[in-house]
């Protein structure tokens, strides 16, 4: 099964029920808390809803949300060239993942580069789309967690014809940005399709009061280049519930993309599109992504101060998403492993990934016994502050349980009859 999967199936087995989910600590969550937070605008807390919107939305989505994502993308980061994006390169789709179906199904037979560790829901994208032949990339891991930019040369030596990552990292919380994200964006004129995913773009942790606000963003190095962007309400906008994200690339592409939608998903909630028009207003935006930023860091400090006093240190602490990559090879064995800790962790009500669910493995290709994930879990800070610190605690008696010789870690996991958990997104 996938990750996801597999990590809500032996939630429910020991107890977890969506309908109480607050009763756990799930810092294995992929998505931000949904409440208010300080000096963000108010949240949306119903919306009007027209006889005509109850009419099916076009694929492409609403052309006004459309124009409201290209005149944000254009106001906060294309002000000074002279290619500006409008509605005809914006396509309005459920959700990410059918952002990622729709570009899989209109790519051609082709090998597609992926990095590890990344977004899970690409092993899953890169095993139903034969057509996109999975190849892991000669990208080296270096101490930051930060890829190096493949060459050119390697590209074409290879035969790559499509590049995908997200950026900011989810896993890892890191961000190729400047002059590496105008290389990157560069590859895309050689012939390359460079597929972002850039749903982490708000969540910048600046040093310096005066650059909170700040986002990332390929769009700032598009030229003519082959380069697709995925984003949306999720994250950022810390909607997840509403499912209206969107792709921004080459109108040919947009217009294949309404063709794949009509059979793949049939478009997004139109309601919820007209809804999401005044949220991208770059005033409001703008206030937005400074109240996030404050909060987020303040929780991810939190946090990584409580590890640290659990003896728990961060190898590279993240500079964006809400993630941390947290290594346990320090941990005794078998509590190092990170499938391991997981389930130890369930005993407490705390959720977390185990890291080997981000060692993206389409069709289950390789062999994963070395993998060099399997000694990490991946934390959440997306939840409230309690929620984090529940989980926190919980992590603090099972490594109290580690110190006691008469524990005995890796028994007793409870196997429950398989229920249908609701579907996790990140």
């Amino acid at each position: 099964s996938t990750g996801v999967i597999y990590c809500s199936d032996r939630a429910i087995a020991n107890g977890f029920n969506y309908a109480c989910s607050h009763e756990w600590a799930n810092l294995g969550q992929g998505a931000p808390e949904v409440g208010p937070i300080p000096d963000a605008p108010p949240r949306p807390e119903s919306i009007p809803i027209s006889v005509d919107s109850l009419e099916y939305a076009p694929t492409t989505g609403v052309k006004g949300l459309r124009e409201a994502v290209a005149n944000l993308y254009n106001h906060t980061y294309r002000r000074e060239k002279q290619s500006q994006y409008t509605y005809e390169n914006v396509c309005i789709v459920p959700g990410g993942r059918a952002g990622l179906s729709r570009l899989a199904a209109v790519i051609g037979d082709v090998y597609t580069s992926y990095q590890i560790p990344d977004y899970t829901a690409y092993d899953q994208v890169l095993s139903a789309f034969k057509r996109l032949v999975p190849v892991p990339t000669a990208y080296v891991l270096d101490s930051s967690y930060i890829h190096s930019l493949i060459h050119v040369k390697d590209i074409r030596n290879q035969g790559l014809a499509v590049i995908l990552a997200s950026n900011p990292r989810n896993p890892t919380g890191q961000v190729i940005k400047g002059h590496d994200l105008k290389e990157l964006v560069s590859i895309g004129r050689e012939g390359v399709t460079v597929i972002l995913d850039e749903f982490y773009s708000w969540y910048i942790y600046p040093d310096n009061e005066s650059d909170y606000g700040k986002s990332i963003s390929s769009a700032k190095y598009i030229e003519d280049d082959s380069v697709v962007i995925i984003d949306g309400l999720t994250k950022n906008w810390r909607l997840p519930g509403w499912r209206v994200c969107w792709v921004i690339g080459p109108k040919n592409l947009i217009t294949a993309l309404s063709q794949s939608g009509s059979f793949l998903d049939g478009g997004a909630n139109h309601p919820l599109q007209l809804a999401a028009i005044p949220l991208l207003d770059p005033d409001r935006v703008a206030k937005e992504k400074v109240a996030l930023q404050k909060h987020f860091k303040a929780k991810r400090d939190h946090v990584l101060a409580r590890l640290k006093k659990l003896h728990l240190d961060v190898d590279v602490p993240p500079s964006s998403t809400f993630y941390i990559w947290l290594n346990l090879e320090k941990l005794p064995p078998p509590l190092n492993n990170g499938l391991t800790f997981f389930e130890e962790l369930l005993k407490e009500q705390t959720i977390v990934i185990p890291g080997i669910f981000f060692d993206i493995n389409p069709s289950h290709r390789r062999n994963l016994f070395s993998s060099p994930c399997h000694h990490f879990v991946r934390l959440s800070f997306g939840p409230p502050l309690e929620d984090l610190d529940k989980g926190l605690d919980a992590i603090g008696r099972v490594l109290e349980k580690a110190k006691k010789s008469t524990h005995t870690f890796g028994q007793g996991y409870k196997t429950a009859e398989k229920e249908d958990p609701e579907p996790a997104q990140s």
